[in-house]
């Protein structure tokens, strides 16, 4: 990941500069240990090490708040790689169809904003779910860190023991050392922290499930969708198109509607469920007087349910169109109020209607949109 960040050759910087942040890292390390073991240092739950040792060190003056200033300001470095780092590898892993495709895409200011949204969920997940308590989340991200260490150590061991170039056998045993360490590391926190690292054993394995069933999905998917000129893509030569449109009125969005399916319509529906029998008698004779040129079919639904009677009437439409080698096109009417609030005081037919008809075979589904003014 850091190679994408640097110059080219950034395999030989990538090195140096991991050289030079882990000798820091080490150097820091090694300081921190001196002091806190010549002042007797130890762990309190409201101070940091680091804070007793500065204020040891220089007392409650300038230096001592540089420290905690400088501190804080590392640590919200530190968070914020996590939000530039995840979005990279989520488009990488989507590059390599492991991930959905959505993390592919750029936002406005050239971030991949659906990684940063998906991981500052997570993060709010986290922080609920152990309650902002620190001593809990730092061992899970320590987790976090050393399960890609021992996995690119050991990865780099398989690497270096199939190419088996100049020096490959200083090289594996570096990397086996870093893999043995890690991996040791691991094992103690899954032995000492239990607690706090649990949800590493529910949340890998189904990761691992989620990325093999999309990637199968999208292996899955480019036969199916891609087109080869010298193949028969077998698209069937319709005659004509049978248009059904879903009334539940006659209103002003459904004349709009009857004059779009005419226009593209050979044969036009019209297709009415109601629940009470005297009102669907007046919808028919009130139809029948304002439309009397589009033929409207009463459905009635004896336990209130206004798609299933519907389904199973473009179900039979269906296997009257493949019989005449017609196509169906069914069209839901729907009006748009001018404000978008306003769509919660009205129900959502339509849009569970669409959704059900999505998920039949050979069937197109279209909407007449008809927007209000007031």
């Amino acid at each position: 990941m850091l190679c994408h960040f640097l110059k080219k050759p950034q395999a030989k910087n990538a090195a140096k500069t991991l050289t030079i942040m882990a000798s820091l890292l080490g150097f820091f390390f090694l300081g921190i240990t001196v002091l806190a073991f010549m002042y007797g240092t130890v762990p309190e739950l409201k101070v940091t090490v680091l804070s007793q040792i500065a204020e040891n060190v220089f007392g409650r003056n300038f230096m001592f708040y540089f420290i905690q200033a400088t501190t804080a300001l590392i640590l919200v470095l530190a968070a914020n790689t996590g939000f530039s780092a995840f979005p990279l590898l989520a488009f990488n892993l989507a590059k390599d169809k492991y991930m959905p495709r959505m993390y592919l895409a750029r936002g406005d200011r050239l971030g991949y904003s659906n990684g940063i949204i998906t991981l500052a969920i997570g993060s709010i997940v986290l922080i609920i779910l152990f309650k902002g308590k620190t001593e809990l989340l730092v061992p899970l991200y320590s987790v976090g860190v050393f399960i890609p260490f021992t996995l690119s150590q050991s990865g780099m061991i398989i690497k270096w023991w199939r190419e088996r170039s100049e020096g490959w056998k200083k090289k594996l045993a570096a990397n086996l050392l870093g893999a043995i360490i890690s991996f040791t590391v691991l094992i103690v926190l899954f032995l000492t922290r239990i607690e706090s690292v649990w949800p590493v054993f529910i949340f890998l394995p189904i990761m691992i499930y989620v990325f093999h069933r999309t990637r199968s999905h999208y292996v899955k998917l480019g036969p199916q969708l891609r087109v080869d000129e010298t193949m028969d893509l077998d698209v069937p030569d319709f005659k004509g198109n049978a248009v059904i449109v879903a009334v539940s009125d006659t209103t002003k969005v459904v004349e709009g509607a009857l004059k779009y399916a005419k226009s593209i319509g050979d044969t036009v529906i019209a297709v009415h469920v109601s629940v009470d029998r005297e009102q669907g008698k007046e919808f028919v004779e009130r139809w029948n007087r304002v439309h009397p040129e589009v033929r409207i079919a009463h459905l009635y639904s004896t336990y209130r349910s206004i798609s299933e009677p519907l389904m199973k009437f473009i179900d039979t439409a269906k296997q009257k169109a493949d019989q005449d080698n017609y196509s169906l096109t069914v069209l839901i009417p729907q009006f748009i109020p001018k404000k978008g609030w306003e769509n919660i005081l009205h129900n959502q037919t339509s849009l569970m209607i669409r959704t059900r008809l999505m998920m039949k075979r050979d069937v197109v589904v279209a909407t007449y949109p008809y927007h209000l003014k007031e």
